[in-house]
């Protein structure tokens, strides 16, 4: 099957409700089933271990299509909108359609998920559609063909294999939504492509999502909640805690508090925990390290090239003008930078370009009020990291350069669907009012419209 049939297919007909329906069970069914081949390929390409690999990929799936399952039937429903006064009794609606055929560009760092979920919103939303999986993650786009080949038939959705080159070609079709998860650079190449066709698109991107600690912020549960995000999948996470402002007054406890959360988490010798991941490549691995040049780590800095392993690391004494403060960092290297006040804070977060996620650590209500309304990002947690992607009804994505558009949930099926509006009008009567000629009709016509 080829993109082109693909295509004739969906103008020929939106995937059925009914078979939306059966092909999400099918799909949840065979996660299931392949659940021990998912983590071996995830434990290959990346190193994670099993409880990772269920939490953050197969139990998230299945959750979105339990959420899906259960609301399907309301979210096909046309919505009945108010009609005014001057057009009455005419009654209006919202129905939302597919766009058509849609292409999915999946990542790397969560190679699984973020292929296969955003599918589950454009299939529950009646699009066919074309997935390309992560050369990057090369067992898991296996597994992810064998799972969606499975499922689907070849005129409802087709998998692309490949690299740069199948990418690029890719590039040069014509969809009717491209939806995107990768870095800002590669995310502006999409855009330019989508472009020529005027396709519209959602980019999900990154960027340096901080962590601020309030003095409040109770600094042990603080750091171990920090620890876990910023080291889930090694740092390669486009929401990890990128870095953290500390109070000067609090810098040493805290560092001191994130070695014991390590410690706690991986041992003395991480590189030998069965619960910490690995570098996805040595091409990455030599930019993490590099980035480690002219440092003094506080934690960690070990890293095995063979192994494609670095340790959790912390490193302070940072200034604003290193090479950690330029780029997002997407690896287990964390630095600590201090501020002398919250209004300090806010401004050296809003000095950079917007996050797609923060982190504000207080117990302090005036202060959460102040910092939420003050800084902008795409989502985010109060007292907690990462885990406000696990709720599919807050809706999940960026703002400026860490990307456009936003999903999850019921949230997906709108991202996927063209909203339709549509006016029916009685034949029973025609209310001369807006036929010429107009004279004599002001008066009447002020008094509707008020």
């Amino acid at each position: 099957m080829s993109i082109s049939q693909l295509r004739a297919a969906a103008l020929k007909s939106a995937l059925p409700v009914k078979l939306r329906t059966e092909r999400l069970l099918q799909l949840r069914s065979l996660l299931q089933e392949k659940q021990e081949k998912i983590v071996a390929a995830l434990e290959k390409d990346l190193g994670k271990c099993a409880f990772e690999s269920w939490v953050s990929e197969i139990g998230f799936l299945r959750d979105e299509i339990a959420h899906f399952l259960a609301d399907i039937p309301a979210l096909v429903v046309p919505q009945k909108v108010a009609t005014p006064m001057t057009l009455q009794p005419g009654k209006s609606a919202i129905h939302k359609e597919p766009f058509g055929v849609v292409l999915v560009m999946a990542p790397w760092n969560y190679p699984v998920q973020l292929a296969i979920s955003p599918l589950i919103g454009a299939i529950a939303a009646g699009n066919r559609v074309v997935v390309k999986p992560s050369e990057l993650a090369p067992n898991c786009a296996v597994i992810i063909e064998e799972i969606l080949t499975q499922v689907f038939s070849a005129d409802e959705v087709l998998v692309v294999q490949g690299g740069v080159a199948e990418t690029q070609a890719l590039l040069k079709e014509k969809f009717d939504y491209i939806f995107f998860t990768g870095s800002t650079q590669v995310g502006k190449v999409v855009m330019r492509a989508a472009a020529e066709h005027l396709t519209p698109v959602t980019l999900e991107l990154g960027g340096k999502s901080p962590c601020l600690v309030d003095k409040s912020a109770p600094l042990a549960q603080t750091a171990r909640r920090i620890a876990w995000g910023k080291w889930l999948n090694a740092g390669q996470t486009c929401v990890a805690p990128d870095y953290v402002l500390v109070p000067r007054a609090q810098h040493d406890e805290f560092v001191r508090e994130l070695q014991a959360a390590v410690t706690q988490f991986y041992g003395s010798h991480p590189q030998q925990s069965p619960d910490y991941g690995r570098i996805v490549n040595e091409r990455h691995f030599d930019r993490l390290v590099n980035l480690m040049k002219d440092t003094k780590p506080a934690i960690g800095g070990q890293s095995d090239r063979a192994e494609k392993f670095i340790a959790p690391t912390v490193i302070t004494n940072v200034s604003w003008e290193h090479p950690l403060m330029q780029e997002e960092i997407f690896g287990p290297l964390l630095p600590i930078l201090t501020y002398d006040s919250i209004d300090e804070a806010i401004q050296l977060i809003k000095a950079r370009p917007k996050p797609l996620a923060f982190y504000l650590f207080s117990t302090n209500s005036v202060i959460q009020e102040r910092v939420l309304e003050q800084v902008p990002f795409g989502g985010g947690c109060v007292n907690d990291t990462i885990v406000h992607l696990a709720n599919s009804r807050l809706p999940f994505g960026g703002v400026g350069e860490s990307g456009m558009g936003a999903y999850h949930g019921t949230l997906s099926f709108d991202t996927f669907s063209h909203k339709k509006s549509v006016f029916h009008q009685t034949t029973l009567v025609d209310v001369p009012l807006r036929y010429p000629p107009y004279k004599g009709k002001e008066g009447l016509l002020k008094f509707l419209v008020g």
